[in-house]
């Protein structure tokens, strides 16, 4: 206990919790923007989207299935080379923002394809008709149709990401997840290794909630 009311006072713990938010924000803002790209692409690229092209779809559908299924811990040593060729570096929180971006946008990807396909085929088919471009679609009728599950989908894929920042210290980077394992578990210390599991508890259940209660209001519309 006084291990901890004094990581507290140094502030070490405020620093590590909001090392975590902010590695979050970056990959959820990032990852979450590339991730919806790609995700509305492979809908509409699929056989009977909207501007269903095979090869696109194919391309798209190899590389989701190829990097999703990839540990994190693995993921970041894997993207190393390439972290250092885009950040200047292969180690610390640059390196660590890049792989989580990375990971959270093939990650979204499907989980934006999975809603948008739940998107009733008639409500496109109207919109095609009364005129509307498959650009104008997606953006005011397939988007907009399916943003209460995607909101849902988002959610699940923030809590993902707070999960992965766990293995931030793999790369020299910080965070409630190195906090908890060099200051609590190493050190053989309950206390600073479960106030760290609290704030990560807090912190999700929190999004969790928020998530719920916009994705219903979405879906009452």
């Amino acid at each position: 206990m006084d291990k901890l009311l004094e990581l507290i006072s140094d502030g070490k713990f405020l620093e590590a919790t909001v090392q975590t938010l902010v590695y979050v924000a970056i990959a959820m803002g990032v990852g979450g923007v590339l991730g919806l790209v790609i995700g509305v692409a492979l809908t509409v690229t699929r056989q009977g989207g909207l501007l269903a092209n095979r090869p696109v779809f194919w391309v798209l559908n190899f590389l989701v299935n190829f990097f999703r299924p990839i540990p994190f811990v693995i993921l970041i040593a894997a993207l190393q080379p390439l972290a250092r060729v885009v950040m200047g570096t292969g180690i610390g929180d640059r390196a660590l923002i890049f792989t989580l971006s990375f990971a959270a946008a093939f990650g979204i990807a499907r989980l934006v394809e999975q809603n948008l396909l739940t998107v009733s085929p008639g409500v496109i088919e109207a919109a095609r008709a009364m005129g509307a471009g498959p650009l104008r679609t997606i953006l005011t009728v397939l988007i907009p149709e399916g943003l209460g599950p995607l909101v849902l989908g988002y959610t699940f894929a923030f809590i993902a990401v707070v999960d992965m920042t766990a293995m931030a210290g793999v790369i020299g980077s910080g965070g409630l997840g190195n906090f908890a394992l060099q200051y609590g578990y190493r050190q053989f210390n309950p206390w600073v290794t479960w106030s760290a599991v609290i704030i990560i508890i807090v912190i999700v259940q929190l999004v969790q909630v928020l998530g719920n209660v916009l994705a219903r209001r979405l879906l009452r519309r």
